[in-house]
């Protein structure tokens, strides 16, 4: 099993600045996908980002050139900066994983392709 812990989230004005972390635990070998998602109250679960153990990354449309997704392997860490927020990031963000020895598909990550989650952290942005 593993388990995903995220941390980071909180309030902040727009056009501020977070970071989200996620730690990994568990039997965290050969987990290739790991991503970020998030989810507006009477939204949907939608796909922020990405990334491989190669470190290729994808991104949402609504993120792109706004959000970075990192990882620190040697930690089992994933990470998601995210600046220039907007009142419409306000979502609770979710670490996820793909199962082991599964890359990411590519292009926008889609929800029923993950298997692990975390429990979320919430971000909201005010205007």
């Amino acid at each position: 099993q593993v388990q995903l812990v995220e941390s980071g989230g909180g309030s902040v004005q727009a056009g501020g600045s977070l970071r989200l972390s996620c730690t990994a635990s568990g039997n965290t070998y050969r987990l290739y996908c790991m991503g970020w998602f998030r989810q507006a109250p009477g939204k949907e679960r939608e796909g922020v980002a990405d990334i491989d153990g190669g470190g290729n990354t994808n991104y949402g449309d609504s993120v792109k050139g706004r959000f970075t997704i990192s990882q620190d392997i040697a930690k089992n860490t994933l990470y998601l900066e995210m600046n220039s927020l907007k009142p419409e990031d306000t979502a609770m963000y979710y670490c996820a994983a793909r199962r082991a020895g599964i890359e990411c598909r590519g292009g926008y990550p889609l929800v029923p392709d993950f298997f692990y989650w975390g429990q979320g952290t919430q971000v909201t942005v005010s205007s």
